[in-house]
């Protein structure tokens, strides 16, 4: 009797049949929510990329540069957007009026985070273009803290 395991990286051997379906790699990933951050700190995308992905939870996408935002969430339909409000060329303002006026985005949520207010000021429940905002620098238990308390775009369409 031949064992089926489903793995895509070991080779065939003649007691064992590999197959591949996917469908728990699959289901896996899409239960994890999907967040891209923009900044134009590789320095912090980065180490937020690692840190939020070290959860567990979530698949992590990074911009550096602003103008090129919008298009790169089209192509990933985030469910979530991490925006910094101060980037050279585009601040994130600009953004995140580009995103709401796109049809397939415009329920995006969107999460500022800036170093232009203090934490009292974030914690306020004050909003910056009718989105919330983070205050930089941010630990990683308050970034989880604050994308946990909004639902995933996937969630509102």
């Amino acid at each position: 009797m031949k064992k089926v395991i489903e793995a895509d990286f070991f080779p065939p051997g003649p007691e064992i049949e590999f197959s591949w379906s996917g469908s728990i790699a699959r289901s896996a990933v899409e239960q994890k929510q999907r967040i891209l951050i923009v900044d134009n700190s590789r320095d912090f995308t980065h180490a937020t990329k690692l840190a939020l992905e070290r959860t567990g939870r979530y698949l992590i996408y990074e911009e550096n540069d602003a103008t090129k935002a919008h298009r790169t969430a089209q192509s990933l339909k985030p469910d979530l957007i991490l925006l910094d409000i101060a980037m050279p060329q585009m601040d994130g303002g600009d953004v995140a009026a580009r995103i709401e006026s796109d049809p397939e985005l415009q329920k995006t949520p969107i999460i500022f985070l800036t170093a232009l207010v203090t934490k009292a000021e974030a914690g306020s429940g004050l909003e910056i273009q009718g989105h919330p905002f983070l205050a930089k620098p941010i630990s990683i238990p308050d970034l989880i803290a604050g994308i946990e308390g909004h639902p995933p775009a996937r969630a509102t369409f």
